[in-house]
C-alpha cells in the first residue's frame, strides 16, 4: 500500500514560485508513476505532471510545460513539483497520486479522462493560492 503526503503549499503573487513535495512511503511498483494533479473550486481535477518510476521519464500538461518541473529524489522518497511563473488562474488544491504509467501519462497529456482510470491512490492535497 502506497501512502502519499503533500507539503509546500502556500500563497504567492502572480509570477511567483513554489516548490511542492510529495513524500512517498510503502511499496511502489516499477511500472508506476507518481504524478501531480490540481483541482480548483468548481472545476474538475486535472493532471499537471508525472514521473515514471521505471525510467525517470517526465510528462507535463501543455499548460504548465516550460514553467513547472517534476523531479524525484530517491534517497528521500520524495517527488517535487517546482512551479515557476504562477498565474492568477492557477490557485488550486494540488494533489499527489500514484498510478500505472500509461494511465497517468494519458491523463497528464489530456488523452485519457481521469474518470476512466483506476487511479485510487491519492494524498490529501496542499493548497496553493495566487493572490496579488
Amino acid at each position: 500500500q502506497v501512502q502519499l503526503v503533500e507539503s509546500g503549499g502556500g500563497s504567492v503573487q502572480p509570477g511567483g514560485s513554489l516548490r511542492l513535495s510529495c513524500e512517498v512511503s510503502g511499496s511502489t511498483l516499477y511500472y508506476y508513476a507518481i504524478g501531480w494533479f490540481r483541482q480548483a473550486p468548481g472545476k474538475e481535477r486535472e493532471g499537471v505532471a508525472c514521473n515514471a518510476l521505471s525510467d525517470n521519464s517526465t510528462y507535463y500538461a501543455g499548460s504548465v510545460k516550460g514553467r513547472f518541473t517534476i523531479a524525484r529524489d530517491n534517497a528521500k522518497n520524495t517527488v517535487y513539483l517546482e512551479m515557476n511563473n504562477l498565474k492568477p488562474e492557477e490557485p488550486a488544491v494540488y494533489y499527489c497520486a500514484a498510478g500505472l504509467i500509461p494511465q497517468m501519462v494519458g491523463v497528464i497529456t489530456g488523452i485519457v479522462p481521469i474518470g476512466s482510470t483506476s487511479m485510487n491512490t491519492w494524498g490529501k492535497g496542499t493548497l496553493v493560492t495566487v493572490d496579488s
